[in-house]
């Protein structure tokens, strides 16, 4: 393949174009955030994103390079189809399901990062626990994508592509590293307008070339394979729920969605963008889904492709470039190769910012110092964002299984944030003993699976296991969603267990190294026994005692009026200072 320079021209304008913006959007927004709370402003933007750039900014975080082509790939392979297309109806609910049941609690909080009720209900301990597989989630899922970048260029411009990976990542940590959520955020926009106007300007190139036949004829025909609408085996049915679950409520408890949730202007603001996000995902994949199914219509011996197809070369991943590459004209492959390129930075940008933020908030400041300046915060962070950012690079360019990681970290996320969550929202009285009770619980499950992509052999042989033709065990029994249940009822069971043997006495006092359930009502019992034994007062007319937080832990929560709201419920306020 020849080197093109159009196509090296393309990507440079496309990359010092949202490289611009990046700065533009730090230096409009250098002075958001007084003195002492410069770091919640790179964090959640100050919290003042509006609609327009919010819902922007939320639906590229999803719409990214790993969607886009995943999409596109699960339409073309003959084996799945449409029918196996769950990105987008999947996350579409997610983010539908986020904005009635999550956004709101959270953001009314006053919340910096996704780990602070887990922090604040739980400790620091459990909160350094849970961020394991958030981060894993977050840099896997950047090294994944950055990895896929450097293929889809090397596809179209037959350049280096390990050089391809350096750069988009250089660019992408450098307008998160001056800017924050503000130049993510800002960069979304423009690279959510490249990604609709690039794909859906090649669409209509690639749809009427001659070698495509009418993909209304092959939905439901077989001309050169099976039918791109695809089917669902009655043996695969619970493997298909299996993953539509994953993505649906597995896209919950990610810090991409929530800090952009905590960066609204209200709590109602942040239902309403994950309303037009949600839209906007499905919008998004339209293109996506056209040219899978362009892919699946045409006959590649008729094009400069040639023999075998791209599934007999083993390239049905890169399907989305290689159709902007040999069915559209020279100027529309580059221009769509720009949107991939865009696509893949929207979600890059969005997991370094994420890690950096729980690290620098929840294990730097809750765990370790609790008296940190702002200024100190600010500089861990930008620090974290280099460190994160050169993982995620050197992972894509050194590991041969970056989606195979992925995958798992995103089961992880799921099995075991998405129960936490749920418990320290919704669930009163659960405790650190059944945090970590199901924590546990939940990651031996899913680990005794096995994992195909890791070659993992599983320990546990659920209902309908079988072998394929690589020796490899596949469980068809939904054992994630077993594995996620399981991580709730244990978290629950062992919490309320806890509670009642310390609290009947069972257990001594002494025994809850934890800090969970005796010292956490021991003050407040104490206060409530000394005044009933005034004569004038009588039991009904007692205010609520409220326990008195640490201040050095309070002081790191900028919104007091979250502190206020937990204040009214003892079941929900834990001052742990372990």
């Amino acid at each position: 393949m020849a080197f093109h320079v159009e196509g090296l021209v393309a990507i440079v304008v496309f990359y010092l174009a949202i490289l611009a913006v990046g700065i533009w959007a730090a230096w409009k927004t250098k002075n958001t955030g007084s003195e002492g709370d410069r770091s919640e402003a790179i964090i959640v933007g100050g919290r003042d994103i509006g609609l327009l750039v919010g819902g922007f900014t939320m639906t590229a975080t999803w719409v990214g390079g790993g969607y886009i082509n995943g999409t596109a790939e699960a339409v073309y392979v003959p084996d799945y189809g449409l029918a196996w297309a769950q990105a987008p109806i999947g996350y579409s609910l997610s983010l539908i399901l986020g904005g009635l049941f999550f956004a709101k609690p959270m953001r009314s909080k006053g919340y910096v990062t996704m780990l602070d009720p887990f922090q604040q209900l739980y400790g620091k301990r459990m909160g350094g626990l849970l961020f394991i597989p958030a981060l894993m989630g977050e840099m896997f899922w950047a090294a994944a994508i950055f990895s896929a970048l450097g293929a889809t260029i090397s596809v179209i411009i037959d350049i280096n592509v390990n050089i391809s990976v350096i750069i988009s990542a250089l660019i992408a940590t450098m307008y998160t590293l001056v800017g924050g959520l503000y130049s993510v955020a800002y960069t979304d926009v423009v690279q959510l307008f490249c990604i609709f106007l690039g794909l859906w300007i090649s669409v209509p190139f690639a749809m009427s070339h001659p070698a495509v036949t009418d993909i209304g004829l092959t939905a439901v025909h077989q001309v050169y394979q099976a039918p791109w609408l695809g089917s669902i085996n009655s043996l695969d049915i619970y493997t298909w729920l299996d993953n539509f679950f994953l993505l649906t409520l597995g896209g919950i408890p990610w810090q991409a969605y929530f800090q952009r949730v905590l960066s609204s202007s209200s709590a109602t603001y942040a239902q309403v963008l994950s309303f037009l996000a949600a839209f906007g995902c499905l919008v998004m994949a339209i293109p996506a889904v056209l040219i899978g199914a362009i892919g699946a219509s045409t006959a590649w011996n008729q094009t400069d492709y040639g023999v075998p197809d791209p599934k007999s070369k083993k390239e049905a991943d890169m399907i989305l470039p290689i159709v902007l590459q040999y069915l559209c004209p020279v100027y529309i492959s580059f221009f769509g190769l720009g949107a991939v390129s865009a696509a893949v930075m929207s979600s890059a940008d969005s997991s370094i910012l994420s890690a950096s933020s729980m690290f620098a908030r929840n294990i730097y400041q809750l765990s370790f110092r609790q008296n940190a300046s702002d200024r100190e915060i600010v500089w861990v962070m930008r620090i974290t964002v280099l460190l994160f950012g050169a993982s995620a690079t050197a992972m894509a360019l050194l590991a041969s299984s970056v989606y195979g990681l992925w995958y798992l970290s995103s089961d992880l996320v799921y099995i075991i944030i998405f129960p936490q969550l749920l418990c320290v929202l919704f669930i009163k009285g659960t405790n650190t003993y059944g945090a970590i009770a199901g924590y546990l619980f939940g990651l031996v499950l899913r680990i005794t699976g096995g994992e195909p992509y890791l070659y993992l052999q599983p320990l546990i042989y659920y209902p309908g296991w079988y072998q394929d033709d690589n020796n490899i065990y596949i469980q068809r029994f939904p054992f994630k969603t077993l594995a996620m249940l399981t991580s709730f009822v244990t978290n629950v069971l062992v919490s309320y267990l806890a509670k009642y043997l310390f609290e009947s006495g069972t257990l001594p006092p002494k025994l809850d190294f934890l800090d969970a359930v005796v010292a956490r009502y021991s003050r407040e019992h104490m206060d409530k026994a000394t005044l009933v034994k005034s004569d004038n007062i009588v039991l009904n007319e007692l205010a609520p005692v409220n326990p008195r937080h640490s201040l050095t832990l309070s002081s790191t929560f900028t919104n007091k009026e979250a502190f206020n709201y937990v204040d009214s419920s003892p079941e929900l306020s834990n001052t742990e200072d372990n």
